[in-house]
């Protein structure tokens, strides 16, 4: 199933190259090789991003919680992942806490929180990258209650660097959403979410989110991926979300794999 997110503001011109420009500032440090920048230079106090974003929360059509920020853990998460507050992404650890939307049911990874106690930088460690300012495949930068995972791609999910991909508990493949980060916090907040989420959400989900750690997911059986899966016919039950993250890319090379040599075999 391809994903591409569909945003009505990027019909203005204009705020799609702003957001354009924050996007590519993203990340400024993971590609200088261990050459980490000092916290000065990467908080911006002349044309920080986190206004636009705020703007972009206060209108938004769906449920937004901005979860609290400790601003001495934001500095430090900042410095660890590397990005400027000029950008959407530097924003969000800069000045939240984490962003949770639908009640919880997208997480998006800031600076850590009671209600959602990791942050971008070491949800990353062990997985993308060993050491901080290493060069990376991809960021994680948020996932959602069904064992979905949103990721920055930086070379390791295909060429269109810089665009957030989406690995699907239905398929376990990285899907690209056509979208960098600016964007993909517009599609969370103003985008119909049931349509994206269509066949992942079962009927009375919303009864079971609004409570849900933001460390844990819910695991379904049969697994979403295996054909003819109706989520309303399944089992599930709550995992933590690092059990489900390892679980999930052990998977999805192993479906890739079986994929591979079945397109290998000869012919009848």
């Amino acid at each position: 199933m391809k994903k591409t997110l569909v945003i009505l503001s990027m019909k203005n011109p204009t705020t799609f190259l702003l957001i354009l420009g924050l996007t590519l500032f993203s990340l400024t440090g993971f590609s200088q090789e261990n050459k980490l920048i000092s916290i000065e230079k990467l908080i911006n106090k002349t044309d920080p991003a986190w206004p636009l974003v705020k703007k972009w929360i206060d209108s938004a059509k769906n449920k937004v919680e901005v979860l609290p920020v400790d601003s001495a853990k934001a500095k430090e998460v900042l410095y660890h992942t590397q990005t400027t507050t000029y950008a959407t992404l530097g924003s969000v650890i800069y000045n939240t806490g984490g962003i949770l939307v639908d009640n919880g049911w997208i997480r998006i990874l800031g600076s850590g929180s009671e209600k959602l106690n990791r942050n971008v930088a070491e949800w990353n460690k062990g997985k993308t990258l060993e050491e901080y300012g290493d060069n990376l495949p991809y960021l994680l930068i948020a996932d959602d209650a069904v064992g979905g995972f949103f990721a920055i791609n930086y070379g390791g999910l295909g060429k269109d660097i810089k665009n957030v991909y989406y690995l699907e508990p239905n398929s376990l493949t990285w899907q690209p959403l056509g979208a960098g980060y600016g964007e993909f916090l517009i599609f969370c907040f103003d985008s119909d979410l049931s349509k994206f989420y269509k066949g992942l959400r079962w009927s009375s989900w919303d009864k079971f989110i609004g409570n849900l750690d933001g460390n844990k997911t819910y695991s379904f059986r049969p697994y979403l991926w295996q054909e003819g899966t109706d989520i309303e016919k399944c089992t599930r039950k709550l995992v933590g979300i690092e059990e489900m993250y390892k679980f999930n890319i052990m998977k999805s090379k192993e479906l890739k794999n079986e994929q591979e040599v079945k397109k290998d075999e000869p012919k009848q």
